[in-house]
Parts: structure tokens; C-alpha cells; sequence
């Protein structure tokens, strides 16, 4: 048999003579003629270069282990990279439960299973509810960036208005996600974003400036506290009463961390708040869905917009006994397709085990102590670096995990740096000098509760050395 006739071992629809059946019964003359609507110059002009097929078991582990050996990871590097997925401790209890067998097989099961998965659900959203007092909390989506998008979208339909105001200092990937959800310009349902201004002395909002381009055709104010680039606004109630009194929602984004020593959002005016649940007990990876989540107070015109799974209790016929179940279900996707609020999937749903137990593990005392010794780790992290000659901090006055780390005056840029790190064991921050050019050769730096005092003086001398 020729290589053109043998099926694939792992594609059933690649056997001789499938593709002629499938097309019989749909009634087409070819694979060409069922994608008649793209237009001819969408096409490839010439074939993909790929190399040949590995057909073996054999091969294939082989090849896979080989391309991930050229990965340097942060389990043997010393990592300050964050900037949307973190490096954060998570107990080893936390990966036994996510690993058992009745969690990791069971996304919609028997009425039995989902009786216990549906528990654990509703003890995620009751956790997260408390902690950013916050009466609903949807079931995860894809991403933080997918979560805030969801809620401009929720703000839009809440207000019938089109225009929503964000930082200028925004994370360009999660305004990437954002831009997607407001939709193309040609498109009726299309919401135009505007950038509000940051403070240069401070990187917080230009309060001004917000309330100077707020009108009645505005839907939300989105802003993250803290903010993309570590700092933590101060100005937040100042903000929520402005864009209430233009009838606009007010959207923040937290880190759950942050918030054993920082006030809820909803305690400043939040109507929406949305977030990243990757912090709570999930480990970094790449090319899956790391969470986000959307929480809002139980008030019916809120709740009736959500686009993804609620989960509730309530009691049974028999006293004593408690069920959970979904709750709102027929307005999600899965309930009225095309017609419903939004699109919603189920990637990370697993992952809501594991933030459910990590939350019950630190408990509000272990929230408070972990928020503090970030923050004192990073604080110690700012003060070592900026006594690095040639080094120095933007806005070092606040800051959670996350600040800038200015090498304008080391007379290196940050690739160069970067690259002399790596050469040493260390992953240094993210280079913002192309998305962000205001701030010169700058990187935006992590601290997190796994770096040891040992482990930034490492970097700082190390620094010292580069430069």
C-alpha cells in the first residue's frame, strides 16, 4: 500500500475510502466544493513545509522528547517573569485532588458524579464570593483576558451603550482578548474601546482625563487594581462614582492574592469584577486555558447576563439534606446556541477543583499572610535593584507582585540583559520596550512568594555583574 493510501493510526477518518463516503452522504463532489464561500485568494498559494508524518508510538516519544528538551524551564531556572501567568507555590495536597480519577474524568457525568463535581464547583464560588465580597461567581472561563471581555460585552448589553474607557497602560495580550470580544467595526454589535490616560508619576489612572472623555454613550470603565504593571490605584472609589454618575458599569480586574491585604473592588463600587484564577493553585503552563473568572452582587439584572455556568443549593425533600445543581443554565450557550448571552466553554472547569481546594488550604488568615509576604518580597526585591548603579524603579511607593524595573541609564538594552541572565540561570522580567516605548529600556519585573531574600540578591548581584 502507498504512503497516499495508508491511514493515519490515529485518525479513524483517514482510512482508504472514508473522505468518498462522507462526501456521498453529504451529497458533494469534493472537499473543495463544501468550502465553496472562502474566497479563492484566502488560500495558500503554496503547500505547508512540514516534515514527513511519524507513524510509530515509538517515534513520535521520541521526537516529542527531544523538541522538549530544548525548553529551559522555571523549575531549573531562577524566574521573575510574570506579566499574565504567574510562578506561584502550589501545595502538593492540591495536585493529589485535581489528579483523582472521579475529577480528572468527570466533566459531565451520572447524576451521581455530578452531584459531587457540582459540590465542588459551588465550593469554589462560595470561597471566591467571600473573598472579593461578591455574592455570584460564574464557573470559569478560558482566561482573565476572556473573562474581562465577557464582562464589557455584559456591560454593553446592560446599558445599550457601545463605548467602554480602559487604561492606555493596558496588557497588550489581554486587550488583544478584549479587542476580539468587542468585535470588528463592520459589525453591528461592535464596541469601540478608548484608552484613558495613566498619571506619568504615578502609572495610576488619570482620573481626569476619565471623567473629560466619560458621556452617556460610555458602558464601562475597565481597570485592574493591580494594575497590569504592579501598581495599585488609589483612586478606585473616585473612579466607580464617576462612571456611575455617566450610567456607565464600573469593571475591575484583581489578582485574588492581592486581596488578604487589599479591599474587594466591590467595597469601592464594582459592579463586575473579573480576574485570573491561575494564582489559586494552578500551575503555569502554556497553550491552555489558566482561568478567569466574573463575580458580581445577586441583583437579577446582573445575574441574568451571564454567559456561563452558575451553580447553586438548596435543600432536598428529605431534612438535612443539601443539593447542588446549575443554576440559569438555559442562558448559556449550552442551553440557546447562537441565541444566548455568550459563548461559554468548559477547558477549566478542572482547574476549579484545584483553586477550591488551594482557598480552603489558606483560609483569610493564610490569604493575609501570603499578601504580605509578596508584597514584602517584592518591596525588598524594588529596594535591592534600585541600588544596582544604573538601575532604578518607576513608581516604587505602590506596588503588589509586580513593578518596573527602569535600565534607561544602564546603557544596555533589556534584550541584552535578558540575554546575559539567561546565559546565568535567570529568567529576568518581561521586556516592555516595544509595547510600552514611553518607559525607555524598562522590564516588568515578579516577585512572588517563592523567592527567598537569597534569590533576589542572587539577581541583584547578578545585575551587577551585566552590567
Amino acid at each position: 500500500m502507498s504512503a497516499a493510501q495508508r491511514s493515519h493510526p490515529w485518525m479513524a477518518s483517514s482510512a482508504p475510502g472514508q473522505i468518498e463516503a462522507m462526501l456521498e452522504e453529504l451529497g458533494a463532489g469534493s472537499v473543495k466544493e463544501l468550502f465553496e464561500q472562502i474566497p479563492q485568494d484566502h488560500y495558500r498559494s503554496a503547500p505547508l513545509d512540514l516534515p514527513p508524518a511519524l507513524l510509530s508510538e515509538s517515534e513520535l516519544r521520541s521526537d516529542l522528547l527531544a523538541t522538549l528538551k530544548r525548553n529551559d524551564t522555571c523549575e531549573e531556572n531562577l524566574n521573575f517573569l510574570g506579566a499574565g501567568c504567574w510562578q506561584h507555590h502550589v501545595p502538593g495536597v492540591v495536585d493529589e485532588i485535581v489528579g483523582r480519577t472521579e475529577f480528572v474524568t468527570n466533566v459531565w457525568g451520572s447524576p451521581q458524579s455530578d452531584v459531587g463535581r457540582n459540590q465542588a464547583w459551588f465550593e469554589f464560588n462560595s470561597q471566591l464570593g467571600a473573598l472579593l465580597n461578591m455574592d455570584v461567581v460564574q464557573l470559569p472561563v478560558y482566561s482573565w483576558g476572556c473573562a474581562a471581555g465577557h464582562a464589557i460585552r455584559m456591560a454593553a448589553r446592560l446599558t445599550g451603550r457601545n463605548r467602554v474607557l480602559i487604561s492606555a497602560m493596558s496588557d497588550p495580550e489581554r486587550r488583544a482578548v478584549i479587542e476580539t470580544y468587542c468585535e470588528p467595526q463592520e459589525m453591528d454589535s461592535h464596541i469601540t474601546i478608548e484608552t484613558v490616560a495613566t498619571d506619568p508619576a504615578t502609572g495610576r489612572i488619570d482620573v481626569a482625563d476619565l471623567e473629560a472623555k466619560l458621556g452617556d454613550d460610555v458602558a464601562a470603565v475597565y481597570f485592574e487594581n493591580p494594575a497590569y504593571l504592579g501598581s495599585i490605584e488609589t483612586e478606585g472609589a473616585t473612579i466607580a462614582k464617576s462612571a456611575a454618575a455617566a450610567g456607565a458599569e464600573t469593571i475591575v480586574g484583581v489578582d485574588p492574592l492581592s486581596l488578604g491585604i487589599l479591599v474587594p473592588p466591590a467595597d469601592y463600587g464594582a459592579n463586575i469584577v473579573v480576574g485570573p484564577t491561575q494564582p489559586l493553585g494552578v500551575h503555569m503552563n502554556g497553550g491552555g486555558g489558566v482561568g478567569g473568572f466574573i463575580a458580581s452582587h445577586d441583583i437579577e439584572r446582573y445575574v441574568r447576563q451571564f454567559n456561563g455556568f452558575l451553580v447553586s443549593m438548596d435543600h432536598t425533600e428529605v431534612p438535612g439534606q443539601h443539593a447542588f445543581n446549575l443554576a440559569c443554565a438555559h442562558q448559556n450557550s449550552y442551553g440557546l446556541r447562537e441565541k444566548a448571552n455568550d459563548w461559554t466553554g468548559n477547558s477549566v472547569y478542572l482547574w476549579v477543583v484545584a483553586n477550591a481546594a488551594y482557598m480552603s488550604l489558606l483560609g483569610p488568615e493564610g490569604f493575609r499572610e501570603i499578601g504580605e509576604l509578596i508584597l514584602s518580597r517584592a518591596r525588598y526585591a524594588a529596594k535591592r535593584l534600585a541600588a544596582v548603579p544604573g538601575v532604578s524603579i518607576r513608581w516604587p511607593d505602590t506596588h503588589f507582585k509586580e513593578f518596573v524595573v527602569d535600565f534607561t541609564d544602564a546603557g544596555k538594552t533589556v534584550a541584552e540583559i535578558n540575554n546575559a541572565l539567561r546565559g546565568r540561570g535567570i529568567f529576568g522580567g518581561k521586556d516592555l520596550s516595544s509595547e510600552l516605548p514611553d518607559l525607555g529600556q524598562s522590564a516588568l519585573y515578579c516577585v512572588t512568594e517563592i523567592h527567598t531574600a537569597s534569590d533576589i540578591d542572587r539577581l541583584a548581584n547578578t545585575l551587577e555583574e551585566v552590567l
